[in-house]
């Protein structure tokens, strides 16, 4: 639950003295984290249970172990992002394996190794951030909007750092935070993820392909070279490919997609169907004459 207006920490200046009380697999190494308050945006410092920043502001830890930094004024609804409901389908879906081939190409795409650190941002219920983290072993951390999808990331994935925050917004953490940052779709910031990715980073950006789950919603648009224009100011596209897979799913499976989509063409559950699932994957490299130049 976020926390404002808290006393200060017994007026001292800096958080020197917090200690940092870190999970085994936790590896929070500095002060990444930034203060979410509006005109504060100071490094935040883990004590016991909580983060705090040197101006008294102070965020607790959500007994299965996310940290809320969602500000009032950087939501819309009292309950932002995927409901529950959806968020459950989806995990469903993934735990069918129907997502297994998508996760696969993402996976040779990235090539990340043991020593990145990684931000999936819109990381949902935390299937790709959270399997590759523990697949590969870096250092993993997932922002979404939504309690809920945040809430069962934290409770498969431990072993990483889950955050809710509106990363459309703000990114809350250090510039130059990340060698890797992943957007499976999900928003696209683009100027956040330039500030928060180094100079020799990676950033895989995945969009629903025309095909993507055409038996129920329809034909869709290429979104690739939009996708490419809006980042073209501050990255250089280097790679792209189209993945798509295909998978027979009972009527209670093809519910669960119709619940896990937001604009869904039929509104009732179907019988069994035959569902296409595909993405476009593009990987950029951020170009050397914009952001940060960590």
């Amino acid at each position: 639950m976020n926390q404002q207006g808290r006393s200060p920490l017994n007026g001292e200046d800096e958080c020197t003295h917090v200690q940092f009380l870190l999970s085994p697999e936790v590896r929070y190494t500095r002060r990444m984290l930034l203060c979410p308050v509006r005109g504060c945006h100071m490094a935040l410092a883990r004590g016991e249970r909580q983060l705090l920043c040197p101006q008294g502001h102070s965020f607790d830890v959500a007994r299965s172990g996310y940290i809320n930094l969602l500000q009032p004024q950087d939501r819309r609804s009292k309950q932002p992002g995927d409901t529950k409901a959806a968020v459950l389908a989806r995990r469903r879906l993934h735990d069918r394996g129907v997502s297994e081939p998508l996760l696969h190409a993402t996976v040779e795409m990235m090539a990340a190794s043991n020593s990145d650190i990684v931000l999936d941002a819109g990381c949902g219920d935390g299937f790709y951030l959270g399997t590759l983290a523990r697949q590969i072993g870096f250092d993993a951390h997932g922002i979404d909007i939504s309690i809920s999808a945040i809430d069962a990331a934290s409770r498969r994935y431990p072993g990483c750092e889950w955050i809710v925050a509106n990363a459309d917004r703000v990114v809350p953490y250090a510039d130059a935070s990340f060698s890797l940052v992943i957007s499976i779709t999900a928003r696209m910031n683009a100027g956040e993820f330039r500030r928060v990715l180094r100079h020799d980073g990676r950033l895989l950006v995945a969009v629903p392909a025309p095909d993507d789950l055409i038996e129920l919603r329809g034909a869709g648009r290429d979104r690739v070279a939009r996708t490419v224009e809006t980042f073209a100011p501050d990255f250089k596209l280097i790679d792209q490919r189209r993945v798509t897979t295909s998978a027979d799913l009972d009527a209670d499976a093809v519910h669960d997609v119709l619940h896990s989509i937001y604009r869904p063409l039929r509104s009732q559950p179907v019988n069994a169907l035959r569902v296409t699932f595909a993405l476009d994957l593009m990987l950029f490299q951020p170009r050397r004459d914009s952001g940060n130049s960590a």
